[in-house]
């Protein structure tokens, strides 16, 4: 299954995998792995740490027979400290090289945050550029516009095929639509049933644009990051509706959740590295959710959202 990316016509898988805190001295495996069991999107970002480590899985499996280059689609995202026009493409082109990548498929802005430059030789990934004795963050002014001209060079020099944003909100992805001369081709955003965001997925469909889920177990991603709500909070894989409704299906509570979104065209990027899970996240299609059940799902929502920037140092509130 795949939905249609504007405006290149490009088809992106609906299910992917996630590298989102994947280790560094499993990823390699972990990356194979995943194109053995029949995954070919893989969704990466420069704040991972891990791109290195993921291409070289990648060129395992073309070197082994598995996939061709063309049969894969690689996300990865430009991180808050390269968002100047004198970076973005610069930075671009550091991510092909660790990939070992000619191009990636989709070109994302992390997050609508602009932070003051760290160069890659002194620290990479810079992670959040956070000043200890001031207690705040260190921005630079560097307009979406600026950074997004450059993501539009990025698409015409061959670099990606798609480009697009993440964590961006309502108001801000109406107003770069304004000037973009290339649409944003996807959306990703903190999406489960404790946060379902429906007027901004309505947004997106509105203007063609393609949703992407993170964290779709809701607060299962945050546990091990010690998140004050995800230890609190009930885990939705263990959830008495989600559980009824596996049953019913004869599915797991982690398919039951996969499907609640990519039933209504959002795409996913679940990891696991369990191998019997890495499977079933990705064959979890092969059944449907009543009109009910979605609804049913989606009445968990309680505007729960994991990742904020708002709970980092410094508290940036994009979401307000």
């Amino acid at each position: 299954m795949s939905v249609t990316l504007r405006p290149s016509g490009q088809k992106m898988p609906l299910v992917g995998f996630g590298l989102w805190k994947v280790p560094t001295d499993s990823c390699a495996d972990t990356v194979y792995n995943a194109i053995k069991v029949g995954y070919r999107l893989f969704d990466g970002a420069q704040d991972y740490g891990n791109e290195k480590e993921a291409g070289e899985g990648v060129r395992r499996a073309i070197a082994d027979g598995l996939v061709k280059r063309e049969d894969l689609f690689i996300t990865s995202k430009l991180w808050n400290t390269f968002h100047s026009k004198d970076h973005v493409l610069e930075m671009t082109k550091k991510s092909l090289a660790d990939w070992g990548l000619d191009y990636f498929d989709l070109w994302l802005i992390h997050f609508p945050i602009a932070q003051k430059y760290v160069d890659p030789a002194v620290r990479y990934p810079p992670n959040l550029l956070f000043d200890a004795d001031a207690g705040t963050m260190e921005f630079e002014d560097v307009p979406i516009s600026e950074t997004w001209a450059e993501m539009e060079k990025a698409v015409e020099l061959g670099y990606t095929k798609n480009i697009g944003i993440s964590n961006f909100a309502g108001a801000l992805i109406i107003d770069l639509l304004r000037y973009a001369k290339i649409p944003p081709a996807v959306l990703q955003i903190e999406h489960h049933p404790y946060l379902t965001q429906p007027q901004i997925i309505a947004l997106a469909e509105q203007r063609g644009i393609a949703v992407t889920a993170y964290s779709s177990f809701g607060p299962q991603s945050f546990l091990e990051l010690g998140h004050p709500l995800a230890q609190t909070v009930g885990l939705l894989l263990e959830a008495d509706l989600i559980s009824s409704i596996a049953k019913a299906h004869g599915k797991t509570t982690a398919q039951v959740l996969l499907r609640w979104a990519t039933q209504r065209g959002i795409a996913v990027i679940p990891k696991s590295n369990n191998p019997q899970r890495l499977a079933e996240n990705l064959n979890h299609v092969d059944f449907d959710l009543t009109p009910e059940e979605l609804e049913k799902v989606s009445g968990l929502n309680v505007g729960l959202r994991f990742n904020d920037p708002a709970d980092w140092p410094g508290k940036i509130y994009i979401f307000a």
